[in-house]
């Protein structure tokens, strides 16, 4: 490649919370971050939960003169949610869905969604091809009993995987999201460890922003405080990671993050703040090789960790998976007894008193949406059970792999 071996790469990334008819004043705020791009003019600009793909269209009318090349990722019912605008030439795109991704009755937590992850290759210019990732992992909800733990860790695992593979055609790799972990937590320390990415925030060589890099805190006025009653200088889950290969270095010049409302106004972009990042990427002599970062030796204390978490789950799926089938065979032989009873009355049996026509189709009906419900949790259990003991049997792999290398 020819022409100047550095760059200085401005990259933005937010969780915008735009869902249309729920989130606050939504509109407005879209408009916001619009005319923000716009005037700041960022190199590359990876936006989270953007469901409206009106939304997402405005934007791109808004800033086609700044950003010249973006993507929406459809997925899902509703879509994915995830959005990149460039203002580099976008070489590819391509849309990866987690095996798991919550259950699909519990509404609130946006299952329909199936929150993916992106990939978008980016060519900077002639200094380097980027590999891009915006991504959103399943949230926590709940810290003290979190039941998505399992599934979260599995889509850490799956991601780490899926960058170790796709990242060989380019030299620097880039993630940007809302990850919906702390920094300490196993699946952090997992996707990095596993895949080599450094931190931006912990690498940055100057920080301007919200204490300790939080970009979830409660003094913004969407954000649920009460959630945030342990953490009372609220959370850091929104993340840029990086990592160069081949004959590439990357540093973080500066990381910042918003401090609430945006500018001349009285309400912030979204309930998270941005996180806004400068990397310096320069070109070096001959290529160094990947790094992959299995050589850590604390890697096989997080894989085990991680492994063992994931079996927790699987075991509580398992649980879960006996007791829907269990239900679907009681509905089950309740039908088989009233088609019985309803034989019995046809045959001429017990003619002596009334058959009771309105309560037994009312029973019946119960019984088959018992049926119904019960046989449908009893099949996605089945799957999860499968994709938990798919992923820890690969931990398992990797780990004696690990352990094996002198």
């Amino acid at each position: 490649m020819e022409g100047d071996p550095t760059l200085r790469l401005r990259i933005f990334d937010l969780n915008c919370w735009a869902i249309r008819y729920l989130s606050k004043r939504r509109q407005e705020r879209v408009r916001l971050l619009g005319d923000t791009l716009r005037r700041e003019s960022f190199d590359l600009v990876l936006l989270q939960e953007v469901w409206s793909e009106q939304d997402y269209s405005d934007l791109k009318v808004k800033l086609a003169g700044c950003y010249p090349f973006s993507h929406y990722f459809r997925s899902g019912v509703i879509g994915s949610g995830l959005c990149v605008f460039s203002r580099f030439p976008i070489l590819d795109m391509l849309l990866y869905q987690y095996s798991l991704n919550g259950y699909p009755y519990m509404v609130r937590v946006g299952w329909v969604c199936r929150e993916p992850g992106s990939r978008a290759g980016v060519s900077l210019g002639v200094t380097a091809p980027l590999l891009s990732l915006s991504l959103q992992l399943h949230a926590e909800y709940c810290r003290e009993k979190d039941a998505y733990l399992p599934h979260r860790l599995v889509q850490a695992w799956e991601l780490a995987q899926f960058i170790r593979h796709t990242s060989k055609a380019a030299d620097v790799v880039l993630l940007g999201g809302d990850l919906n972990m702390h920094p300490e937590d196993v699946g952090i320390r997992l996707l990095r460890g596993w895949t080599g990415l450094r931190d931006a925030f912990a690498e940055a060589t100057r920080f301007e922003g919200r204490k300790n890099g939080c970009t979830l805190v409660p003094d913004n006025c969407f954000t649920d405080k009460s959630e945030l009653l342990p953490f009372p200088l609220g959370i850091r889950i929104d993340y840029i990671l990086y990592k160069a290969i081949s004959s590439f270095t990357v540093k973080c010049e500066e990381l910042k993050t918003t401090t609430g409302p945006a500018p001349g106004t009285d309400i912030p972009f979204s309930d998270h703040e941005a996180v806004i990042a400068t990397l310096h990427i320069q070109r070096q002599g001959q290529p160094v090789g990947a790094t992959l970062g299995t050589a850590d030796p604390a890697l096989a204390d997080v894989v085990t960790e991680a492994r063992t978490e994931v079996g927790v789950g699987l075991r509580a799926a398992q649980r879960q998976r006996y007791s829907s089938g269990r239900m679907a065979v009681l509905a089950l032989l309740l039908l088989l007894l009233q088609a019985v009873a309803a034989l019995g009355t046809l045959a001429g049996l017990g003619t002596e008193q009334p058959f009771p026509k309105l309560s037994f189709c009312l029973l019946a009906f119960l019984a088959l949406g018992v049926l119904a419900l019960s046989t449908a949790l009893h099949l996605f259990h089945t799957m999860e059970v499968k994709m938990l003991h798919g992923t820890e049997d690969q931990m398992w792999m990797a780990l004696r792999a690990l352990q094996e290398r002198p």
